[in-house]
């Protein structure tokens, strides 16, 4: 049987930036009832040479939609990469998951062979749909989010691992 590139990507893509945006809100609920000001949990990071939650919750943004766009053999948006609080990054997440969602599996089903070109500043990456998917994509993508989710409970937000992993019962496939 081969596997269903849709249902291997956007369910599983939604899913946990439909997870983090809940994450990103007991962050900001955290920030309010502390009164932290929220721009101090938009710049923190784990270490000084690591990106801050606010570029994190971008780059897994960019990884879903990037991986799904070029299985389907289409452009992904560009998304401008200049939120600075919470309700921008809930904004990003959401049109990332609208995007997510106009795909139907027939567009990406079949493209486990696709070749797939990454230019990244001055190299070219070449994989297939596959490989693109399971060795580049996930790994990116989940370093992300889970870093994004690190940052928030190294600075004291009340969050679990059940917040990372939300509902699987919830997820269509």
């Amino acid at each position: 049987m081969q596997i269903s590139m849709y249902q291997a990507s956007v369910p599983c893509f939604v899913n946990v930036l439909t997870n983090l945006k809940a994450v990103l809100k007991k962050g900001e609920a955290h920030a309010t009832a502390k009164k932290i000001d929220p721009s101090v949990f938009m710049n923190a990071r784990l270490y000084p040479d690591m990106f801050a939650l606010t570029r994190q919750v971008q780059i897994a943004s960019d990884q879903a939609k990037g991986c799904v766009s070029r299985l389907a053999g289409t452009e992904p948006p560009k998304f401008e990469d200049n939120e600075q609080s919470f309700a921008e990054l809930y904004a990003r997440i959401d049109k990332t998951i609208a995007h997510l969602q106009s795909f139907k599996p027939a567009q990406l089903d079949g493209s486990d062979s696709r070749k797939i070109e990454l230019k990244q500043r001055d190299t070219v990456r070449h994989f297939t749909g596959l490989g693109y998917l399971f060795d580049y994509v996930y790994p990116n993508f989940f370093f992300h989010a889970t870093t994004a989710y690190d940052i928030l409970r190294h600075n004291g937000v009340e969050i679990g691992k059940g917040d990372f992993m939300g509902h699987p019962e919830g997820v269509k496939r």
